[in-house]
């Protein structure tokens, strides 16, 4: 699922890319409900389910220095995870 600055995922306007590497790609987003901006996360079909595993594992996690897993969803066959 190849994208671009301004592209949109749902609510998600895509700002740029923050990195890449052998399991997805990171791109920098602006939630257009909120007004702020956040990480999604894109990710290989291969590892959809140890990141589905992370994300409930985030997502239990309870402390003011960890990231937050706020969302995930599958869009046009990819999973995308928003941080």
């Amino acid at each position: 699922m190849p994208l671009a600055a301004g592209d949109r995922l749902g609510p998600y306007e895509i700002l740029g890319p923050i990195g890449s590497g052998g399991m997805g790609e990171v791109w920098k987003a602006r939630d257009m409900r909120l007004g702020r901006i956040v990480a999604i996360k894109l990710l290989k079909d291969q590892y959809s389910e140890r990141f589905e595993l992370e994300a409930r594992a985030v997502a239990a996690l309870n402390h003011p220095i960890s990231a937050k897993s706020r969302h995930r969803a599958r869009l046009s066959g990819a999973r995308a995870y928003r941080r």
